[in-house]
């Protein structure tokens, strides 16, 4: 039985929630609360599984609940309120503190895997590895991919990569169409170099950052401008971490840095074994650091990732291999 800790100053939306929770078999409404810290003082007594919180709420918002359980009680959070629709940036801000908004819901939510995420309580992370690269083929492109928990793996990797970072990255991140945007505008205020949206035809240019844009495939053509296509969606995802990962192989070979993180699912596996074919370096989260490990563990157990890394390494690892281009 999951059991659900509902958060909102509306009566009316908390009975909305109850009566459509009643009628979801193996899911419990463990208890309510008005604001946050209501419900902050309610989580030791019912210790639910997952919180369904409104984002403003009297006394304690939702954000600053969300701030305090992933500090005190870390645990999947859900953003249920109508409030969040004008101002999605507030998704964001939810998300760097911790919280998960899915589509799939409670369900899914109350298998996926949180970890505590403060500056007082960090976890202690081991030298970065040496890597055993080959003579040849400068690194030319990184291409990132992710899910479930994605933006707040990619804040950490973007957030720590030099200004004058030499090559360009370009990340295929799975969210619904309405939040791209504003997860581009978030990641642009909140990192050092300039973040958006690929446009067709442009070429790719080091220390930038570009996103595949909502329902596009993004590809490269044979100069290494971008190609967006609207092919059928590849591993039920479009854009497809795979199609982005095998086109950056078929076109930089070797000179093509692939890196896997956190989501459900498999996109990306087949593309990272693409990378690793044509001599590229392929680079995954570990499952400690992973909010949910399938995209990841995919392509490990396919056997083409050379460097498991916890996310708080991936940028020191970008930099160290975009290094050998000086």
């Amino acid at each position: 039985m999951i059991r659900v800790l509902l958060v909102d100053d509306s009566p009316i939306a908390l009975h909305i929630m109850q009566r459509l929770l009643s009628n979801s078999p193996g899911i419990q409404v463990a208890g309510t609360a008005a604001n946050g810290q209501q419900a902050l003082d309610l989580l030791p007594q019912l210790n639910p599984d997952v919180i369904c919180t409104d984002l403003h709420m009297p006394v304690m918002d939702g954000l600053e609940l969300t701030r305090e359980v992933m500090d005190k009680y870390p645990r999947p959070i859900l953003v249920v309120s109508v409030s969040v629709e004008p101002d999605s940036h507030n998704v964001f801000r939810l998300l760097e503190a911790g919280a998960l908004d899915l589509a799939s819901k409670i369900r899914i939510l109350a298998g996926v895997h949180v970890f505590r995420r403060t500056a007082t309580a960090k976890r202690t992370i081991p030298p970065l590895p040496p890597f055993a690269l080959p003579p040849h083929a400068p690194m030319r492109i990184v291409v990132i991919g992710a899910s479930t928990g994605g933006p707040q793996a990619l804040l950490e990797i973007l957030s720590h990569l030099p200004r004058n970072f030499p090559l360009p990255v370009v990340c295929v991140q799975h969210i619904g169409a309405d939040f791209l945007t504003e997860m581009v505008t978030w990641l642009a205020e909140n990192t050092p170099l300039p973040v958006r949206k690929a446009v067709q035809g442009e070429l790719p240019q080091p220390d930038r950052i570009y996103f595949a844009p909502e329902n596009t495939h993004l590809e490269f053509d044979d100069i290494g401008r971008f190609n967006l296509t609207q092919a059928p969606p590849c591993d039920g995802h479009k854009p497809s971490v795979t199609i982005t990962l095998r086109a950056a192989a078929h076109r930089f070979g070797a000179s093509a840095i692939g890196v896997l993180l956190t989501g459900m699912g498999r996109d990306g596996a087949q593309g990272m074994a693409d990378i690793a074919a044509v001599g590229g370096i392929t680079i995954a989260q570990d499952e400690a650091s992973s909010v949910v490990y399938g995209m990841p563990k995919a392509a490990v157990e396919l056997g083409v990732v050379q460097h498991v890394l916890p996310i708080e390494q991936i940028a020191s690892a970008l930099v160290a291999l975009a290094k050998r281009n000086t």
